[in-house]
């Protein structure tokens, strides 16, 4: 029971790639989507619930999700003809992402994506952007996705700039030290 929450979280990993060789938004990705979705999900939960989190758990999973969501623009920029504007902000966003990544690494000499509540939001609206978009286009649900994700983007920079040691599960900002 253990190692299921890992195992799960390989098997998102997996399930990510293999988007990358079907055919976007077809029975058998929308199938493979949300497996990942339920698997990042039930990850955390079994871990907590088996006392089985760990640091490298943690690690794990959030590079999972780093993959994931770079599969999915890999997927999505070039079917969905996307103005320079979102290209553009998604790129600032990238830019901040790395940023904060080099900050870590410098700091910590670890990896140091943070499990904040704004990343988790950021990421549960990025898994639902094949529904947004059908509900309210792409302007109106690119403009959702980069704000939440710009907001994630500079917290998780601010805590990097500013906690003097890498906590993984801060839950948000915090202006004292």
């Amino acid at each position: 029971m253990r190692y299921i929450p890992d195992l799960l979280t390989v098997m998102r990993m997996l399930g990510s790639l293999s988007l990358l060789f079907v055919e976007p938004v077809s029975g058998m990705f929308l199938t493979i989507y949300a497996l990942c979705g339920v698997s990042d999900a039930l990850d955390g939960y079994i871990a907590r619930k088996t006392n089985s989190a760990s640091e490298a758990g943690a690690s794990l999973d959030s590079m999972a999700d780093f993959l994931f969501i770079g599969v999915l623009l890999l997927i999505f920029i070039p079917i969905l003809q996307l103005p320079v504007w979102i290209l553009s902000w998604v790129a600032g966003i990238a830019l901040i992402r790395g940023a904060s990544l080099l900050v870590g690494w410098f700091r910590y000499s670890a990896l140091a994506f943070i499990h904040t509540y704004a990343n988790k939001a950021a990421g549960l609206l990025l898994f639902c952007f094949p529904f947004l978009y059908y509900l309210l286009g792409l302007t109106a649900t690119a403009s959702l996705l980069c704000i939440a994700a710009s907001l994630s983007a500079l917290e998780e920079l601010a805590i990097n700039i500013r906690s003097q040691e890498l906590k993984r599960d801060a839950r948000y900002f915090q202006w004292k030290r």
